[in-house]
C-alpha cells in the first residue's frame, strides 16, 4: 500500500506564491508564518520562504484541497491501519465496525452514519479503507467515492462498496468512480476482513 521513497526536486514558495496556493490574501499568509502555524525561512533580504513539503503538510493538516502539484509529495497518503465505515444503519453500522475491531489486529475503527460526518473523517483521519454505504443521508455514497479518488489531499484510500440498491448498472458505475470493490447486501463480515487483508497482502 505504501508508496516507495523517491527523490523529489525542492521546491521553495514566496508567501505570495502561499497565498495564491491557498486562495487568501499575502497578508494572511505572511501571519501564518509569523504567529508559527507554517514553517518557513527568511532570505538574506528579508523575505519569507516556504518548503514544499511544509506547505503541503500545512494544507493536509488544515483539511484544505491539495493541489495536484502535490500529489507527489511523500506523505500524502492514508493511514492504512483505519477503516471508516460509512452507513445509516445503525445497528448493521455498529455490527460491522465490532466484527472489524475484533478480526482486524490493530486497526482503529472509525464509524459515520451520514454523508457529511464521513467526508469530515475523511479529510482529518485519512483512513486507509473505507466501508462505503451508497444510499445515505447528506452527501450520498457515490459523491464521496468521486470526490475521495478524484482528490490526493484524502490519500487515495480503499474503497469497499457495500449496498443494498438495485440500480441498474450501480456496480459498473461505481467500479467506474474508483471504488476498488463492491458488494450488495447482505453479505457476510468475514468477507470484509478478508477484502481488507487481501488488498494489505498484494502490496
Amino acid at each position: 500500500m505504501h508508496k516507495d521513497p523517491q527523490s523529489k526536486r525542492i521546491k521553495i514558495y514566496s508567501a505570495l506564491e502561499v497565498a495564491n496556493i491557498c486562495g487568501v490574501v499575502n497578508q494572511t499568509a505572511i501571519n501564518w508564518i509569523r504567529n508559527g502555524y507554517l514553517k518557513a525561512f527568511t532570505t538574506p533580504g528579508g523575505q519569507y520562504r516556504v518548503y514544499k513539503d511544509d506547505l503541503a503538510a500545512f494544507i493536509r493538516e488544515r483539511g484544505m484541497r491539495v493541489p495536484a502539484e502535490f500529489s507527489d509529495v511523500e506523505g500524502i497518503e492514508a493511514d492504512w491501519k483505519t477503516v471508516l465505515v460509512v452507513d445509516d444503519d445503525e445497528v448493521l453500522n455498529k455490527a460491522i465496525a465490532s466484527y472489524l475491531t475484533k478480526h482486524l489486529d490493530g486497526f482503529t475503527i472509525l464509524q459515520a452514519m451520514n454523508g457529511f460526518d464521513a467526508g469530515s473523517l475523511i479529510a482529518q483521519k485519512k483512513p486507509g479503507f473505507i466501508i462505503l454505504d451508497l444510499d445515505l443521508p447528506g452527501v450520498n455514497g457515490k459523491e464521496i467515492c468521486q470526490r475521495i479518488k478524484k482528490d490526493a489531499s484524502f490519500g487515495k484510500p480503499y474503497v469497499i462498496v457495500v449496498t443494498g440498491l438495485e440500480e441498474d448498472g450501480i456496480e459498473e458505475k461505481m467500479i467506474g468512480f474508483g471504488a476498488d470493490r463492491f458488494f450488495r447486501k447482505p453479505l457476510t463480515m468475514s468477507t470484509l476482513v478478508d477484502t481488507i487483508n487481501a488488498a494489505i497482502d498484494a502490496d
